[in-house]
């Protein structure tokens, strides 16, 4: 799985991943699902300490959390690189999926709004993204390399999915980084994205108002648009299907079916869509 280290950050001293720390946590089975971030059942008493020294603690990071990002940085500092620590946390939590940085480069994503340019989770956290967004760029993404074992796994894969995340924020810095934009194109493996939007709506997060402000139809057609070229198929909720045409003329095969996971068996019935659709197709 290659996860996107746009929003990766220095905070306290310590160097945090979310993304790839939601998608390990998530797959250990010790994600804190209500909040959809951190450790389910976590403590916050080093951060009421830190109020107390009256620290900076808006971004909340529980106390066994903490010891995630405190044993990256001890190993980033010890000149391993991320994907090493990354894979070192992965086994110590018995996650058996192979969990990849996009990149051992550091890419910062960056927003700029009315309010000026703002790093990302400063936008997203601290100012719960309430700015207009003007543009959105993925600072360094030109220079930096994927690592080989994402290179291999796009190169090898029978089919390529691009979840139901958001296009701009999580999906864009991977697909900013040249070597694995150029790495789908050669890609063997059908590639099969997911609809963030549903009925014009994001499912999470400010997709849906991102979008708006940068001037793209709030729809799965708008979404289809900024993956188009690299996508082979798309799948979205049967509340869309009537944009299926519109979808398939960029390029795209199109299925509709129950995209908002809220149900064990959508869940089940979604993926099993998503890799039919992705076998139906021939390049």
């Amino acid at each position: 799985m290659i996860v996107n280290t746009g929003d990766d950050l220095e905070y306290l001293g310590a160097y945090i991943s979310p993304d790839i720390d939601i998608v390990t946590y998530t797959l250990a089975g010790i994600v804190d699902e209500e909040k959809g971030w951190g450790i389910k059942g976590d403590t916050y008493r080093c951060m009421e300490q830190l109020e107390r020294y009256s620290a900076e603690t808006w971004f909340r990071v529980g106390d066994r959390d903490f010891a995630t990002h405190l044993l990256r940085t001890a190993f980033l500092q010890q000149g391993f690189n991320l994907s090493e620590v990354t894979e070192k946390i992965r086994s110590a939590l018995g996650v058996k999926v192979r969990i990849l940085p996009m990149s051992n480069d550091r890419v910062a994503t960056k927003i700029k709004t009315s309010a000026g340019l703002l790093e990302f989770q400063e936008y997203f956290v601290k100012r719960k993204f309430s700015d207009k967004v003007e543009d959105v760029t993925y600072e360094g993404a030109n220079h930096a390399v994927p690592p080989d074992a994402v290179l291999s796994s796009l190169k090898t894969s029978e089919a390529i999915i691009l979840c139901p995340s958001n296009p701009i924020l999580s999906i864009g810095p991977i697909l900013a980084i040249p070597g694995i934009r150029e790495a789908l194109g050669r890609a063997r493996g059908k590639i099969v994205g997911i609809s963030p939007i549903v009925g014009g709506k994001a499912l999470k997060g400010p997709l849906d108002r991102i979008m708006a402000d940068l001037g793209l139809e709030v729809s799965p057609f708008g979404v289809a648009k900024l993956y188009q070229g690299v996508l082979d198929g798309f799948v979205i909720d049967e509340a869309d299907k009537h944009l299926g045409p519109r979808i398939e003329r960029l390029g795209m095969k199109v299925v509709s079916t129950r995209t908002v996971m809220n149900e064990r068996e959508v869940k089940t019935r979604l993926a099993e869509e998503t890799v039919k659709l992705a076998e139906s197709i021939k390049k």
